[in-house]
């Protein structure tokens, strides 16, 4: 485990106290504001208030996408929404059936298994799906890059509508239309928005266009919360509306199986961003780790109460379960590393863990090790599939592509891909992608660093501060939560608590005491 640098940042005291003078807030919060590039009041009211929504319009075959949708609802064609095993594909597809369930448009949904199928679009599934009379299929977190699937759709008579998020090629699949911000003709001008927040724009364009919605637009902003904060996308622009008006309805539990999720879990305070990322999303993660991620689909479109608290019920079972094999799988793999020099990147694959969870466990390293991670599972026939993470600004879709040679297949983020590769191979495309990895650091801080945004003194914290720094909620990815420092503290008191967490009782010079903690 590397210790961190603390990095501070350099604060101009005229700027702080102009801005803090115009916008009647506090030096602290002035400061805050500053670290973070905003150095004008206007600036600053802009990232206090909400952005107002793009026009859906903006993303690439919108029209052709609704219309076609449109056309299915009217005529009572069957429409098959086919989304990822994880929250963000869970939630996207909720998102549409209950949108256009609402309408009274013959939908059903379809997500494919972890273990036996694998991540997004596969031949078999759309050969069965055709087979069973859909003639639409409308994909979530998935089908970007998904050609020959799309194709055989094609030469079956069944339309397709791709609604992704994922690094793009430049050659787009032959599908009725392509919804993906990261398109290279994308004029949208925000390119963050997860699965489920384009869901909620096809939504939003197909009320804008035919003056009808299935289901009030805004009672579908929880599904967009839990997706957006569960991805890691930035809660910038768009993000932040979605995720704070979705936060207000998961703290409702408006919907029946997030009461019952809710309860599952233990939550009975306001909903936050930190609920979503700790309580809430790695139980309906949990289906499709280690069952069928149709539990998750079922428990946010049900409506009946014994029905929810079944599935919650079971989600919670599950998460326990992923919990302990985690740990296991946890275990053997530092145990792998020890005694050797820690390399630029790790790479790691074994025969005996699960696929489920290996994503995880490489969150896990690189939070440990500060370096990026594969992680792998083998199966019978020899092929390795994983999860990579990284760390430090290295994008992981591109070292994967500069690999691209070794492996069978790659997709994903800058900042998590998964990969598949024959464990004869795993060895060569370590090697490269250290090199490749090692190439990218050379030059760069290898020290993880703790950015801090300010130093305060203990008697600036008070509850302004708290309200000023609550205008900037939610808190997540690319909008971190603030990181104040205050030094000359006096420890007053302090003991282990827990698990190993130390509880101090601190003040500074003359101030009131304040109780902190360590985890």
């Amino acid at each position: 485990m590397k210790s961190k640098l603390w990095v501070f940042q350099d604060i101009n005291l005229s700027q702080r106290a102009s801005l803090a003078q115009a916008l009647l807030i506090s030096p602290a919060a002035a400061s805050l504001f500053l670290a973070r590039g905003v150095t004008t009041p206007h600036e600053a009211t802009v990232l206090m208030s909400l952005q107002s929504p793009h026009d859906p319009f903006l993303i690439p075959d919108m029209e052709q996408a609704i219309e076609r949708l449109h056309r299915a609802v009217n005529t009572q064609e069957p429409i098959c929404f086919y989304g990822d095993y994880d929250v963000d594909g869970i939630t996207a597809t909720s998102l549409y059936l209950s949108f256009f369930g609402g309408l009274g448009a013959k939908v059903r949904a379809y997500v494919p298994h972890r273990l036996r199928e694998g991540y997004g679009l596969n031949l078999g599934a759309v050969q069965r799906l055709h087979d069973e009379g859909i003639s639409l299929l409308v994909t979530s977190d998935c089908g970007t890059t998904s050609h020959k699937e799309i194709e055989l759709a094609a030469q079956l008579g069944m339309d397709v509508v791709v609604t992704d998020h994922h690094q793009s090629d430049e050659v787009m699949p032959q599908a009725v239309a392509v919804l993906n911000p990261h398109r290279a003709d994308a004029l949208y001008p925000f390119r963050g928005l997860c699965s489920a927040a384009l869901a909620y724009k096809v939504a939003q364009a197909y009320q804008l266009r035919y003056g009808v919605a299935g289901v009030p637009l805004e009672s579908l902003l929880d599904l967009v919360a839990l997706a957006t904060v569960a991805d890691v996308v930035p809660l910038q622009d768009e993000n932040r509306s979605f995720v704070r008006e979705g936060l207000h309805q998961l703290s409702r539990g408006a919907r029946c199986g997030i009461r019952a999720l809710k309860q599952a879990a233990g939550v009975t305070r306001e909903c936050t961003a930190e609920t979503i990322a700790f309580k809430l999303a790695p139980r309906i993660n949990a289906a499709g780790r280690l069952d069928d991620a149709m539990l998750g689909v079922r428990l946010l479109t049900t409506d009946i109460p014994s029905e929810a608290q079944q599935l919650a019920d079971r989600l919670e079972q599950l998460n326990r379960e992923r919990q302990r094999i985690e740990v296991d799988i946890m275990a053997e793999a530092l145990a792998s590393l020890k005694g050797h020099a820690l390399p630029p990147a790790l790479v790691l694959a074994s025969r005996h863990w699960h696929l489920g969870v290996v994503g995880i466990v490489a969150a896990r390293l690189v939070d440990r090790f500060q370096c990026p991670a594969i992680v792998m599972a083998i199966n019978e026939e020899g092929m390795a599939k994983g999860s990579a993470r990284t760390t430090g600004g290295f994008d992981l879709y591109q070292g994967l592509a500069a690999c691209r040679e070794l492996l069978e297949s790659f997709g994903g983020h800058p900042s998590a891909a998964g990969v598949t590769i024959r464990e004869s191979r795993i060895d060569e495309f370590r090697a490269m992608f250290s090199g490749v990895v090692a190439g990218w650091t050379h030059d760069s801080v290898k020290v993880p660093t703790l950015n801090v945004d300010a130093e305060v003194r203990l008697d600036e914290v008070n509850f302004q501060l708290i309200q000023e720094i609550g205008s900037l909620h939610p808190f997540g990815a690319g909008n971190p939560e603030p990181t104040f420092a205050v030094t000359g503290l006096q420890v007053m008191d302090s003991r282990t608590v827990g698990e190993k967490h130390l509880k101090m009782t601190v003040r500074q010079g003359a101030s009131l005491p304040f109780d902190s903690i360590g985890f």
